[in-house]
């Protein structure tokens, strides 16, 4: 399963450089997810490309830290901001990263607006 997620440039061009090889939510998805969309927040509002996701994590806040600080690509007072009064972090595990040969707008994959979250993606038939 596909879904596109909102990420702001910086942490977008994290994950680009293999700086960042996780990407923190409060949330996971219900549905096993194999590939995430990358739609770069304001002012670029493009979606750029996808990564793939190894797998997630879930624990409390202070241990997925100790587990991802090294290649977490936030500082840990942002982190601790994110995840302020929450007992369990998420995180999904990313990997490798593939770029559009062209920038894409939301629309051309049936999307009107930028999601808060997440949204799924309908699989492409083969």
């Amino acid at each position: 399963m596909k879904i596109l997620l909102s990420i702001k440039s910086e942490y977008a061009n994290k994950i680009i450089s293999g700086e960042k090889k996780y990407e923190f939510r409060k949330a996971l998805p219900k549905q096993r997810v194999d590939s995430i969309v990358l739609y770069i927040t304001s002012p670029q509002c493009k979606v750029i490309g996808e990564v793939q996701v190894k797998g997630t994590i879930v624990d409390s806040v202070a241990r997925i830290w100790d587990i991802t600080k090294k290649d977490a690509g936030i500082s840990h007072k942002k982190y601790l901001q994110y995840f302020k009064n929450k007992k369990a972090a998420k995180a999904f595990v990313l990997g490798e990263v593939t770029l559009y040969s062209e920038e894409k707008i939301l629309n051309e994959f049936g999307i009107n607006s930028a999601p808060q979250s997440f949204v799924y993606l309908k699989q492409e038939k083969a």
